[in-house]
Order: C-alpha cells, then structure tokens, then sequence
C-alpha cells in the first residue's frame, strides 16, 4: 500500500500557534505531511523565507514531517510530490466558503488529490497571521500567538 502523503501549503509568514495546531494534528494522521511554503513574487512578506522555513522546522518535530518552498499552482506541486492530500485550517465559515471554491476547483485539476480540511480548536481560531503580522508592525508583543519555540525580536 502507497504511503499517505498530505501537503500542507501556505505562507507561515509566520507561523502561528494555530498552524502548529494543524501540522501537530495532521502529521498524526498521514504517512508523511509535507510543509510547503509557497513563494509568491507579487506578496510582500514580512519574513525572508529561509527564516520561515526555520521556524517552521522547529515546530514539525513529529518525525514525519518534511519543509519545502514552491511555486506555481499549489495542486500542481502536490502532484509532482505525489500527495494525494492537501491539508487545510478552517477558522471560520468565512474560512469555509473560500477554501471550498478551492478545494471544487484543485478536485477538477486534479481528481486524485483529495483536500483535507481541521477545523481550527477555539482557543486558536482568532489567530491569523495577518494579525500577528500587525501586531508585530506596530511594536506588539506576538508571543501569545506564535509557537513558544519562536522567538521574534523586532522593530524590523
């Protein structure tokens, strides 16, 4: 039997407490979950990438769990890794109808790859990334809702 592979994409710029939550309860239920960190030329992101990258293997520690970058069509790439999952957080219905429209649509590209939606736990579905982002740029503390093992220490 194949080994179920889950591809978890996104821009954990930077990586919250929820994302964590995510990859923690999704490594537990697939052979091997990949992270991919998906490199978008026309975003502005916060964090360098390699930093990013860093971070977010400190926090998969499950021992089947792989960090990656990409580019392109995310069901494109989780093709060509041959995942035949693609793991995504819900925080709300908001949430739900987006990734939805997505998920009809990466189904038609791709009729293999199945999309695997966690519903986020309570205590986490107020955190986006967005936000910490914010949080930071005005001199916030992000502590809160970042993995403890990320340390952040701006003004950037």
């Amino acid at each position: 039997m194949a080994d179920k592979i889950a591809f978890f994409p996104g821009s954990f710029d930077p990586v919250t407490r929820g994302h964590q939550n995510i990859i923690n309860r999704a490594a537990k239920l697939f052979d091997k979950l990949i992270i991919g960190i998906g490199i978008n030329s026309e975003k502005k992101n916060l964090f360098p990438i390699e930093q990013r990258k860093q971070w977010l293997e400190k926090i998969a520690t499950n021992g089947n769990t792989e960090v990656v970058f990409y580019q392109g069509l995310t069901i494109q790439f989780a093709k060509k890794i041959n995942a035949s999952y693609l793991v995504r957080g819900l925080r709300t219905a908001a949430d739900f109808d987006f990734e939805k429209n997505i998920a009809q649509m990466n189904k038609k590209m791709e009729t293999g790859i199945e999309t695997v939606f966690f519903l986020t736990e309570p205590q986490f579905s107020a955190i986006t990334s967005s936000i910490v982002r914010e949080i930071i740029r005005l001199g916030g503390d992000p502590s809160p809702f970042v993995p403890e093992e990320i340390k952040i220490s701006l003004p950037l």
